[in-house]
């Protein structure tokens, strides 16, 4: 079973930094392309950045593009999301995904459609 674990969210004023983690259990994790996305309340599922599997390229939302930057540890099987800069908007429920490429297809992914497997969230909330 593959599971999926966020942690790292939290309250912080506007300006401020976090970093979310997520830990991957139950596949090899050095053949996960990973993403982030966050949802708001009353509001869809968006992009935030992503990753491929061989840590070589990565892609961000605009929104958060030079101000968010994601990373992995494929020895600690985590990724992570260093959060700077922080915005009243970028308060949300921030969720980790996971899609199996079987080391064929080495690109990044930005549709959630695209991921096959979520960790349960975790909340981000940035005051003003």
């Amino acid at each position: 079973q593959v599971l999926l674990v966020e942690s790292g969210g939290g309250l912080v004023q506007a300006g401020g930094s976090l970093r979310l983690s997520c830990v991957v259990s139950g596949h090899t994790f050095g053949s996960l392309a990973m993403g982030w996305f966050r949802q708001a309340p009353g509001k869809e599922r968006n992009f935030v950045a992503a990753i491929n599997w061989s840590n070589s390229a990565t892609g961000y939302g605009d929104s958060v593009r030079g101000r968010f930057t994601i990373s992995r540890d494929n020895a600690k099987n985590t990724m992570y999301l260093q959060m700077n800069s922080l915005k009243p908007e970028d308060t949300a429920v921030y969720y980790c995904a996971a899609f199996d490429t079987a080391y064929n297809a080495n690109y990044y992914y930005i549709r959630p459609s695209d991921y096959g497997y979520w960790g349960q969230g975790t909340q981000v909330t940035v005051s003003s």
